[in-house]
């Protein structure tokens, strides 16, 4: 018995069964990223990598991934998640395409997926408050008042992001100096979230690539960042451990975009500009004041009568007036929702009408719309884009455009792929001529293009402020 069991052992292959429990990577190659027409980029919230201010989404890293998007000339969707381990699981699922965030690239991150060539260098600092009365001091005294040596920090709490590799690197300094350091973390914060934590005495301490480090320095006076905590890495993006064909094309794409004038202007206004600071503290910045516009209140307000998510309003009205209550375009449009003359008289509104009437006006039209597309499309959800079409380039086209799909045996209830394209052939005189046309010659593209980037933006909105 016991031979045969000797016998069953020797032919079991433990190598193959270790392998097994290897999570398998997935992952979508530049082809079928291409066929897709989307790039799915994941980025992490915070001050510099993904924000939005005044309703304008924007970052550093959101800024360059929309480069390489136009690049491969693709859509990009973007993901959030502010943990760095995430980050990789949900790259290797193959729920997103690449990591656009300031990644330390380190032997054991390269083990779990592929960085590109990197696009900077940094180090990490420690981030620690200057005493009360410091501008007082001589520099020598604040010197000796500051930790500068890595075995001050024994028996300190340090509190730093989750995922990141600042935790690895206090663990690591804990065996350098033979004693404990408490390594703190809280759920969901980003660096930039504790360095302010830092500077207003909630905590003592934290840990911060350099850069970041010194864009907060240059806002929080009482900061001092001037202690080093390793030495010099490299900061990269990250695809799917394996995912050779696109890591090959972005790594192309970055030789080129880190030597351009376009790269320069990005971290010039990301990192060294002095307005850069600005939205450090401005309630306008999603991550800090969670507002998209002055206006939020009176949006949220008005989107209820509307039946509307107020994100979606919001982001029509950006792509409005930029949430400026006073522009007037050259048309004769004007205000928060750049309603024409006459369809501000209709409802009782004018250049010189307060945001909340301008705003309110607005979605009356947008209810009359609605009202007006019922029969033609029965969808809600659906009708919306018809609206927002209409609220561009007026109902008559878009009439026009279902009259269209359904000469043509297109869905005349669906927007996407099917009314939309028939508007965009109401410029080409094979179908603005068309019997069923009634309204004539329209620039489809222009209500097109406005109906997919007020999604975009919604989609944005939704990312930064769930």
């Amino acid at each position: 018995m016991l031979f045969l069991l000797a016998l069953l052992f020797s032919r079991i292959d433990f190598s193959t069964i270790l392998k097994s429990k290897k999570p398998k990577v997935k992952f979508r190659t530049l082809s079928e990223i291409i066929d897709s027409d989307t790039l799915r980029v994941l980025h992490d919230h915070n001050a510099i990598n993904y924000f939005s201010y005044r309703g304008h989404v924007m970052g550093f890293h959101y800024d360059m991934a929309t480069e390489l998007a136009k690049h491969l000339g693709v859509k990009m969707k973007v993901m959030l998640c502010n943990n760095f381990d995430e980050a990789f699981e949900l790259v290797n699922k193959g729920e997103v395409d690449l990591v656009a965030m300031n990644l330390s690239v380190t032997p054991e991150r390269s083990q779990r997926v592929s960085f590109t060539i990197p696009y900077s260098v940094s180090r990490q600092v420690l981030v620690q408050r200057k005493p009360a009365n410091w501008q007082q001091l001589t520099r020598n005294e604040l010197m000796q008042r500051m930790i500068r040596f890595p075995g001050d920090l024994a028996r300190k709490e340090i509190y730093v992001q989750a995922g990141t590799i600042h935790e690895q690197r206090l663990i690591n300094l804990c065996k350098e100096i033979g004693d404990t350091i408490y390594v703190k973390i809280i759920p969901g914060y980003s660096t930039e979230q504790l360095i302010s934590m830092v500077a207003n005495g909630t905590i003592d301490f934290t840990v911060s690539d350099e850069d970041v480090a010194m864009l907060n320095e240059t806002f929080y006076e009482n900061l001092d960042i001037q202690t080093p905590l390793s030495v010099r890495y490299d900061l990269a993006w990250a695809v799917a451990k394996g995912n050779s064909t696109l890591l090959d094309t972005v790594n192309l794409w970055l030789e080129t975009f880190i030597r351009s004038a376009n790269f320069k202007v990005l971290y010039q206004k990301y990192f060294l500009s002095p307005k850069a600071t600005v939205r450090l503290s401005n309630e306008m910045v999603s991550v800090i004041g969670g507002k998209i516009s002055p206006f939020d209140d009176i949006i949220k307000e008005e989107a209820q009568t509307l039946g509307w998510d107020w994100r979606l309003l919001a982001s029509l009205i950006y792509q409005e007036s930029r949430f400026n209550p006073s522009v007037v375009s050259w048309t004769g449009a004007f205000g928060l929702m750049q309603l024409m003359p006459e369809t501000g008289r209709a409802f009782g509104v004018s250049e010189n009408s307060s945001p909340k009437e301008q705003i309110r006006a607005g979605v009356r039209f947008l209810k009359y719309l609605d009202k007006f597309f019922y029969d033609y499309v029965p969808d809600s959800l659906e009708r919306i884009k018809f609206v927002l079409a209409a609220y561009n380039v007026g109902h008559g086209h878009v009439l026009d455009a279902i009259r269209l799909s359904e000469k043509y045996q297109k869905n005349p209830k669906v927007w996407r792929h099917n009314v939309d394209s028939c508007l965009l052939k109401k410029a080409d005189p094979a179908y603005f001529l068309d019997p069923v046309v009634r309204h004539g010659y329209c620039r489809g593209e222009e209500p097109y293009l406005f109906v997919n980037e007020i999604f975009d933006r919604y989609h944005q909105y939704k990312n930064l402020l769930p």
